[in-house]
């Protein structure tokens, strides 16, 4: 079973529907037992990274979806979900994030309108299996104000250009991201679920 998770931030059910189209077991879940259940954690998230800290710290998330993840346990996060794989978001005020990977959470620094909203094609920097079957100016759904700084480059996978290089996918090991929707995304967007969920 995928796992969902819910912290109240998040278009779930969209999510969850997505991955149930293309034929997955995938429930949306809020509690520490059935996060451990899960064979893989899906983090999603729509809001501000400051509001989301606080409610999986409060809801008492945050050290299980550390400690599964810490496992091996197979993760995707998606637009704010990813950003919380991070050290540190600025967004509003300076909040530590989950910390898997190494980086900062800052405000797109470009000359074109913010929020980024919209379609943009993916840039494939280097192989990774969620991005099995895609190709260079594949487009994706995207909807931020905020992106990745100061991440390990060799993290990167794919960026999109939109005044500045955003990182759009990043992976390290069993944890996968993508800073657009994949759930909005159309064929494109499916077809990177069903690569996460090939690969459990």
């Amino acid at each position: 079973m995928i796992g969902i998770i819910d912290y109240g931030m998040g278009n779930l059910r969209s999510v969850e529907k997505a991955f149930q189209y293309i034929g997955e077991d995938a429930k949306i879940i809020d509690d520490v037992g059935m996060i451990k259940e899960a064979d893989a954690l899906v983090l999603p998230g729509v809001g501000a990274f400051p509001d989301a800290m606080e409610v999986l710290d409060k809801k008492g998330l945050t050290n299980v979806i550390k400690d599964e993840v810490k496992k091996g346990k197979l993760f995707l996060g998606i637009c704010l979900g990813m950003q919380l794989l991070f050290e540190r978001g600025y967004e509003v005020k300076e909040v530590k994030g989950l910390g898997f990977l190494k980086g900062e959470i800052r405000e797109i620094e470009t000359d074109l309108k913010i929020p980024h909203i919209g379609w943009n094609s993916l840039l494939i920097k280097r192989d990774t299996p969620l991005l099995r079957g895609l190709k260079d100016g594949d487009n994706v759904y995207f909807v931020h104000s905020y992106c990745l700084v100061n991440g390990d480059e060799g993290d990167i996978c794919a960026v999109a250009e939109y005044g500045v290089e955003i990182p759009a996918v990043v992976c390290k090991g069993n944890i996968f991201s993508c800073q657009f929707h994949p759930e909005k995304s159309g064929d494109i967007g499916l077809q990177i679920l069903r690569n996460f969920a090939d690969m459990l």
